[in-house]
Order: structure tokens, then C-alpha cells, then sequence
């Protein structure tokens, strides 16, 4: 399951990259085809694999690894309705149906939080925190029709807990447990951070929202929280393991590069707000610069888990060192096609499919 929806989201990050070049998916659908068809599936599913280990418990429980399905068709029908093939009925039903897989999943975390033996680890409670803003974000949805007056400040929110929220706040936590797993190198100020930076982060997210949606000034503030936040976790990473073990390694470089892809996406917003850049082109910059370095560097370490669990043999060892290698590169062509297609360059495609034809290529080769 968790390799059919690691190697579903990089299906899907080709899919709108192509569709959309050719005409066929409009923005709107091509982001929902990423985020709810790829990546919403996809964090589920991996936060099935971290929270047994955070928890110090057996692996999740068969109807809960199956929850991905049901958001995968939810996405489905969302991105069946902004093409036109679907009615908004459709688009509601979808909506529903994530918002009770969220509501039961968050239950399930909760759950498992208890019946920990000790105390889990702080991570945890960022995962809570991430699907609780998927929820609002969710809950939005029908909102947007019913107060057709604040439909765009709505969407806006929407938008902000959906990335910053949902998406943000659980890769800034997974990525402060995965890059020392990486590298092998376990972080004891790990914990300490994440368990003193929530508070701030889902503060961050809340007034970057409403800033967005209600008046723009009031979410630099947010921004600004968020921007500390991961600031200190990348200056902890460098501290602790410097740049070049950072930059030797295929999949903690491009972690490192997501997280540098999320500052980015802060700033981007930023100017956004204040009238310098489009919304549409920091929607594609986000899903560029961030979600892909995060997705691929997150690949390369877990697939070989994946396709081989249990015990580590030397079977894994190999399929990791195909994954990873020319990591930097794919990290580095993210980067740069994100950041141009953050100022509307169409040319920022071009390093943006070579990176992902580089990855898929590694994917082939690892079997």
C-alpha cells in the first residue's frame, strides 16, 4: 500500500505537469490533482508508518492503512468537478468523505497516543495538529457556497491550512525525525524543538491564514513565526552535521532543500500578499520548490523500507543507494524550476520534468 501511494503521488506529479502543458488540465484542476489525488493519500499513509514507532507500538491496523483509498477517490471526484466532468455535488460528497477519514483518523492518533508505553514522542502531536487544520480546511468547503460573499477569503483560508496547515506542519515535524534517520545520526534536541515550537507553528498557521483571507499585512506575522521555526531547525541540522554531510547524501539533500523550498514558499507569499507576485505562480512554486524535494528525498530513504521490511539487509542498502544518488542534482533542478516558475517563467518547467525523469529513472533502476 504505502509503495503503491509513494509511487501514485510521482504518477500524478507527471500527469499535471503534462496536462497541463498541453492544455488540458486548468490550474486549478492540476493543484487538486497533486494535493488531494498525491499528496493528501500519501502523508496518511506515511504518518501510518511513523506513528508506530513514535508510539512504540505494532503497525496500524489494517482499516486504517486502507484510509489513503478513500481520500485518493475522494481527490478524484475533485478534480472530476473542476474539470467540468462532475457536478458540485460531487465536490461536496468528496469533501465529506475526507472530513470523516480525517475525523476517524485523528481518533485513531489519539488512540494510539495513549496506549503508548511512556510517552510518545512530541512528533506525534504535530501530526495531530496537521490534520486538525485539515478539517477547518475541509469544513470550508461548503462554506465557500453557502456565504458566497466571502467565498474568496474562505478559499484563501482554505488554501493556507490545506499547505501551511496540513501539509506544512507535518512536514516540518517528519523532517526533524526523518534527516537524523538519514544520516544516522540521531538529534536529542529534536524533541526538546518540537515539543516547544507547536504552539508557535499552529499560531504561524492560524494568522497566516486569516491574514491571507481577511487582510494580507496581518499574515507576515504568521509568516514570520514559521520562517523562525524552520530557521532554527536548519541551523540545529547545520550545527550538528555541517553542510557537507548535508549535501553527500542524495536523500538528506533534497530534505534539506525542502526545507529551504519552504522558506522560500514564506517569502513567496509574501510578495504574493503585497501585489509582486501571482497567486497562481506561488501555488506552482509551492509544489514545486517544497512538495517535490520533500517527496523525492522522502522516497529515496522510505521505498527501500517499503519494498523491504523488517530486518535491514544488504538488498536494501543497494535499492537506497540507487534512490539516492544524483539527489543533489533532482534537489538543485527543483529549486531552480521552482523559483522561476515563482516569477512566471514557463522555462521553469523545463529543470522541473528533467528532475522528475531523473527520479523516475532511479525508481526503475531500484526495482
Amino acid at each position: 500500500m504505502l509503495i503503491y501511494l509513494g509511487l501514485s503521488a510521482i504518477a500524478a506529479f507527471f500527469a499535471a505537469l503534462a496536462l497541463s502543458v498541453q492544455g488540458v488540465l486548468s490550474a486549478l484542476a492540476a493543484t487538486h490533482l497533486i494535493l488531494a489525488v498525491a499528496i493528501l493519500p500519501l502523508i496518511f499513509g506515511a504518518i501510518t508508518h511513523f506513528v508506530p514507532v513514535l508510539t512504540r507500538g505494532t503497525g496500524a491496523p489494517r482499516p486504517v492503512m486502507l484510509l489513503p483509498l478513500l481520500l485518493q477517490v475522494a481527490g478524484v471526484l475533485v478534480v472530476l468537478h473542476f474539470t467540468g466532468e462532475a457536478s458540485l455535488g460531487a465536490l461536496h460528497a468528496a469533501a465529506g468523505m475526507a472530513l470523516l477519514v480525517a475525523t476517524g483518523f485523528a481518533g485513531w492518533l489519539i488512540s494510539r497516543a495513549r496506549h503508548t508505553l511512556g510517552k510518545p514522542h512530541p512528533c506525534w502531536r504535530w501530526y495531530l495538529a496537521a490534520v486538525a487544520f485539515l478539517i477547518v480546511g475541509l469544513a470550508l468547503v461548503p462554506a465557500m457556497y453557502a456565504w458566497p460573499l466571502l467565498r474568496q477569503s474562505l478559499r484563501m483560508l482554505h488554501l493556507h491550512l490545506n499547505t501551511l496547515g496540513f501539509i506544512g506542519l507535518t512536514a516540518i515535524a517528519t523532517l526533524q525525525v526523518l534527516l537524523p534517520t538519514v544520516l544516522s545520526g540521531p538529534d536529542a534536541e529534536a524533541a526538546v524543538r518540537l515539543r516547544r515550537d507547536l504552539p508557535l507553528a499552529c499560531v504561524g498557521v492560524l494568522v497566516t491564514g486569516l491574514g491571507a483571507a481577511f487582510w494580507w499585512p496581518v499574515s507576515l506575522a504568521g509568516a514570520g513565526l514559521l520562517l523562525l521555526i524552520t530557521g532554527r531547525a536548519g541551523l540545529s541540522w547545520l550545527r550538528r552535521y555541517g553542510w557537507r554531510t548535508l549535501i553527500n547524501d542524495g536523500a538528506s539533500a533534497a530534505l534539506a532543500a525542502a526545507l529551504i523550498g519552504f522558506m522560500l514558499i514564506l517569502a513567496f507569499g509574501a510578495m504574493h500578499g503585497s501585489g509582486l507576485m501571482r497567486g497562481q505562480d506561488a501555488v506552482a512554486a509551492f509544489m514545486v520548490v517544497f512538495l517535490l524535494p520533500l517527496v523525492t528525498g522522502a522516497l529515496s530513504q522510505l521505498l527501500p523500507v517499503w519494498r523491504h521490511p523488517g530486518r535491514r539487509l544488504p538488498v536494501r542498502d543497494q535499492m537506497r543507494e540507487v534512490l539516492i544518488r544524483g539527489g543533489v542534482i533532482r534537489a538543485a533542478l527543483f529549486v531552480a524550476g521552482g523559483v522561476l516558475l515563482a516569477f512566471g517563467r514557463f522555462e521553469g518547467l523545463w529543470p522541473t520534468a528533467t528532475g522528475l525523469l531523473f527520479f523516475l529513472y532511479a525508481i526503475i533502476r531500484a526495482r
